[in-house]
């Protein structure tokens, strides 16, 4: 039993002196695993190709502005590619639905 209780405070002196020179060199300290404060998306807004215009509704029969955000696929762009906001981004997938449903662009090539 005495041999368990050396090597537990044995240990402990270790963790303790371990832990002491971690503290030194700066590492594992309070301060350094905090995050960075501010916004992590704060880099400069930029408004979507139909804002900047000031478009209210986007026309199915702009087959030219449309067809910028589809693949050569037919897919729809995401947000993130095409850079439009979520609100022009609804706006936009409905007129090109309703221009493909008019066979103003195709469904896929």
């Amino acid at each position: 039993m005495e041999k368990t209780r050396r090597n537990t405070t044995r240990d402990r002196e270790r963790t303790a002196e371990r832990s002491d020179q971690r503290g030194a060199q700066g590492k594992d300290t309070r301060d350094g695993n905090r995050r960075k404060t501010g916004f992590a998306g704060s880099r400069e807004q930029t408004q979507c190709r139909f804002c900047r215009r000031g478009v209210k509704y986007v026309d199915y029969k702009d087959v030219e502005t449309l067809s910028k955000l589809l693949t050569n696929r037919g897919k729809i762009y995401s947000r993130k590619r095409s850079g439009n906001c979520a609100g022009c981004q609804r706006k936009s997938k409905k007129a090109i639905k309703r221009a493909r449903y008019m066979a103003l662009l195709p469904f896929t090539t």
